[in-house]
């Protein structure tokens, strides 16, 4: 498909969503700054000590020889200069560059909210990676990291940072935890810990970068306007399997948006399993999606609006077509109301076999104890990720980085003790596609990269680009816009292929927006 068919399309998709989207408002209101502290009282603050380690590995055809520090960056209350959270972080500086005014540096944290960077750290980005199988799948224990080739160490320095109440993160205090479990609290303790990392290591002259998967990209969005109005300007960000504007992924009564949305992705899940007709399994896979993605917007969606009101004749043309392109039973499509959410889906495009499919990776299978249920009891790629990554971050910061705590590290989840506050305002989702938006009109240099799985579920590929759309920008502002797509799900980079692509498309992003 080409960009310009892109681009049309998803203005057509954009027209058809705007007629169905249940929200009072389908304008996105800007997050306001919060207003700038007063000075914070001279007082000594004493800091734990971080741990800094000495390395060298081979990548990208060279020696690369790098300084690891790990340890705790204290965020203190502006007035009372308390601190009230202390964040965990992992820096990788690459030694013998001297001028930082042209060495690149890159913040980095995954999503959840809830999760560690440790995806991202150990998955594409870091100098070392968890050693999966080829295609991505689970090996046997014990599990193990290897030094990885594809380091984006090559082309920036490197911060992974884990929000409060993710990995080794904490609040100090149980009653100041709250604080830190929203989104804008999230994003002004996170721009804390930039800003207070810059002045430490003298880096506010050097190149700088944003990289978040997940809800990671809605941080990175938020942090783009608040870093900007703290005199924080950005070179780039890159977006991996995003979600930004959260009515595209909720399924709710009333809310038809996601369903057109995430088609194109139950398409792909089914093409990939050969659960379509034959004529489509023969053809490449983006030739069948962008089949799925027309039927999407200029059929489905408009019988979504229509609904009920739909002849029994347009009802039945519309379940065999909904089949055709989603490997689902016509029946079970005419059941379901032509709504089939995500669960309903991975459980059903393969209950004649008795599996089920992943939701951050469809490729994977899983197995539940009943075929007869309405949902997959497990997600089968988080099965397939979460023990090598757990048991490989804890070695590797003990035995390689020297940093040793009787604490848990918080890989997804447990660390979030208090219900997350999503400061939704009257439209009812959370958005974070306007502060983006906002700081791309204040800083006309920065670029977007935008990386997305065909096979991702979670944050649908489709559902990014009608986002993405809908940002409205000017055309200007539009070619700073770069998008990529890999044939693997939300962690693309576990399968290798995918792995080598996402270092090619970053490396040329990172060069490209600090050309002058």
């Amino acid at each position: 498909m080409t960009a310009f068919h892109k681009i049309m399309l998803s203005t057509i998709f954009l027209s058809f969503l705007l007629l169905f989207q249940t929200s009072p408002s389908a304008a996105q209101t800007q997050q306001t700054p919060s207003p700038r502290p007063s000075p914070m009282p001279i007082v000594q603050m004493l800091d734990e000590p971080a741990s800094v380690t000495k390395h060298s590995i081979r990548a990208g055809g060279r020696q690369l020889n790098y300084t690891a520090t790990t340890g705790f960056m204290p965020i203190r209350n502006a007035q009372s200069g308390e601190t009230e959270a202390k964040i965990f972080y992992m820096a990788y500086v690459l030694d013998g560059a001297t001028d930082t005014k042209t060495r690149p540096l890159m913040f980095s944290f995954n999503g959840g909210p809830g999760s560690a960077s440790v995806w991202l750290h150990l998955g594409a980005l870091g100098p070392k990676r968890v050693k999966m199988l080829d295609d991505g799948l689970m090996p046997p224990p014990p599990y193990e990291l290897t030094d990885n080739e594809q380091t984006w160490l090559t082309e920036t320095d490197l911060v992974f940072i884990d929000p409060v109440g993710t990995g080794y993160s904490r609040a100090t205090k149980p009653e100041a935890a709250s604080k830190f479990f929203s989104v804008n609290g999230d994003v002004e303790s996170v721009g804390e810990f930039i800003r207070m990392y810059l002045g430490r290591e003298a880096r506010w002259s050097s190149p700088l970068f944003l990289v978040g998967e997940s809800y990671g990209t809605a941080r990175a969005a938020g942090l783009s306007n608040h870093l900007f109005e703290r005199g924080i300007g950005l070179n780039g960000i890159l977006l991996v399997s995003s979600v930004l504007n959260f009515q595209t992924i909720r399924f709710a009564e009333g809310n038809d948006v996601t369903y057109p949305l995430i088609f194109p992705s139950y398409t792909a899940t089914a093409w990939y399993h050969k659960q379509l007709p034959a004529d489509l399994q023969s053809k490449p896979l983006k030739q069948v999606l962008e089949e799925s993605e027309n039927w999407a917007i200029g059929e489905y969606a408009p019988a979504l609006v229509r609904s009920d009101r739909m002849s029994q004749t347009e009802r039945q043309s519309l379940a065999e077509r909904f089949s055709r392109y989603s490997g689902l039973p016509k029946a079970f499509v005419e059941q379901s109301n032509f709504r089939v959410d995500l669960d309903a889906f991975n459980k059903e495009l393969l209950r004649d076999q008795r599996r089920t499919t992943g939701r951050l990776d469809s490729r994977f299978t899983g197995i539940d104890r009943s075929a007869a249920t309405d949902n997959p009891e497990t997600d089968p790629s988080m099965n397939a990720i979460r023990p090598p990554y757990t048991a490989a971050f804890n070695d590797y910061v003990r035995r390689d980085l020297g940093f040793k705590t009787d604490l848990e590290y918080y890989i997804l989840g447990g660390g979030i003790s208090a219900p997350w506050n999503w400061n939704v305002n009257s439209q009812g989702y959370t958005n974070t596609a306007a502060s983006l938006q906002s700081a791309m009109q204040k800083n006309p240099y920065m670029r977007i990269f935008v990386a997305s799985g065909y096979y991702d579920m979670a944050t649908p590929y489709f559902a990014t680009e009608y986002t993405l759309a809908a940002m409205n920008l000017d055309p200007q502002l539009r070619r700073n816009v770069s998008v990529a797509y890999y044939e693997a799900g939300h962690m693309m980079y576990i399968e290798k292929n995918s792995l080598r692509k996402l270092k090619d498309d970053a490396s040329l992003f990172v060069q490209k927006s600090i050309q002058k």
